[in-house]
């Protein structure tokens, strides 16, 4: 394969032509960070001489969802299956966006919320099942990762007011962040939060959750593989030709343009959260929009987390977890966990790799 030099960050996330191309503004669902250069995508799109390894047709659309550029790149046997099946992961996403979407006052999340401290929600399979893993995660993470944080987010509304609640209003705020007070009902498929005030918030685990989604449906549509980013968050399955994957560059958290390395992923989700897309400093401290569940002040441990995994959901989840744990508690945990990896950067710049990365990680 011939080099190429792939495009900057603004030009990665380009339709093809065509009414599908056209960016439809739908609700906010959380507003992601491109925390990651995708540079499959820019590959991709960028050079001509990139074959797929079988006859193929590659396809690529841009679109608006979940209060993100959402991005599908499909190697199909035709251009009509590829169409089929980039449509296919928009309509998924699109659709569970009016499931779980916060931002959307019809949506089940925020009936679930509206009816705290009041009665149980009738939920889908989807918001469930989401609900669920997102306790698991919460508890795998040491409580960590948390989708009641909603109430301590506002109080500090880091992009809108740039305010620093005082701690008197955060500890007040903390029985209603506590996540393991959140009931589920698998037979009835409810979900019920005890306290009014409470909120459950996905938008931490959802895009991962709907790139997994896209997947699916994008191989049931008959892709022979692709690309699903929503921001930060992305899921490939497949091959390019003469490689062993779909490279991924991920982004220095301090050095801006530049990269700290190169993944190909394989079969794999890739997700990174970091203090860098979402702050404001104030005498010198960066204030930025990941808590710490515990405190309910910004975690202080890391730069940036990425975590790969077979699927979006974990490696969504687990970023924002291992990143309030800290580099070596969530370093910790990684090395116990199957088929998940992880690039931390810790407070002090220092990188720290996974033993199952450092053959992978390649110079930028």
């Amino acid at each position: 394969m011939k080099s190429c030099r792939t495009r900057g960050i603004r030009n990665i996330f380009v339709g093809t032509g065509g009414k599908d191309d056209d960016i439809v503004k739908t609700s906010q669902f959380s507003r992601g960070s491109l925390a990651i250069l995708v540079l499959a995508l820019a590959i991709l799109g960028a050079c001509a001489d990139i074959r797929p390894s079988s006859p193929s047709t590659v396809t690529k659309r841009a679109q608006m969802h979940m209060g993100t550029l959402v991005t599908v790149t499909v190697l199909a046997s035709d251009k009509n299956v590829g169409d089929r099946a980039v449509q296919a992961a928009f309509d998924e996403i699109k659709r569970l966006e009016q499931l779980l979407s916060t931002w959307r006052p019809d949506s089940e999340l925020s009936r679930v919320n509206a009816e705290a401290g009041r009665q149980s929600v009738k939920v889908s399979r989807e918001t469930f099942e989401l609900v669920v893993r997102s306790l698991e995660l919460a508890q795998l993470t040491r409580g960590g990762f948390n989708i009641a944080l909603g109430p301590a987010i506002e109080a500090w509304s880091i992009t809108e007011r740039q305010h620093i609640p005082d701690e008197q209003v955060l500890e007040l705020l903390k029985p209603l962040v506590d996540w393991t007070s959140i009931q589920t009902n698998k037979e009835a498929s409810t979900v019920y939060l005890p306290q009014k005030g409470m909120r459950i918030d996905v938008g931490g685990v959802g895009k991962g959750y709907a790139a997994d989604r896209a997947v699916e449906v994008m191989k049931r549509a008959g892709a022979q593989g692709g690309v699903v980013a929503l921001s930060g968050d992305i899921k490939a399955f497949g091959m390019l030709s003469e490689r062993s994957g779909f490279p991924v560059g991920i982004r220095h958290p301090r050095e801006e343009g530049a990269l700290i390395g190169i993944i190909d992923l394989h079969d794999e989700a890739v997700s990174t959260a970091g203090d860098y897309e979402r702050f404001f400093e104030r005498d010198g401290v960066r204030y930025h929009h990941i808590l710490d569940p515990h405190t309910l002040q910004p975690a202080r441990g890391c730069q940036s987390v990425t975590v790969i995994a077979k699927d979006g959901t974990m490696a969504d989840g687990l970023d924002t977890g291992i990143f309030a744990l800290g580099p070596e508690n969530g370093m910790a945990l990684v090395e116990h966990l199957p088929d998940v990896e992880a690039i931390i950067i810790d407070a002090n710049g220092t990188l720290m790799l996974s033993s199952g990365l450092r053959d992978r990680l390649g110079a930028p």
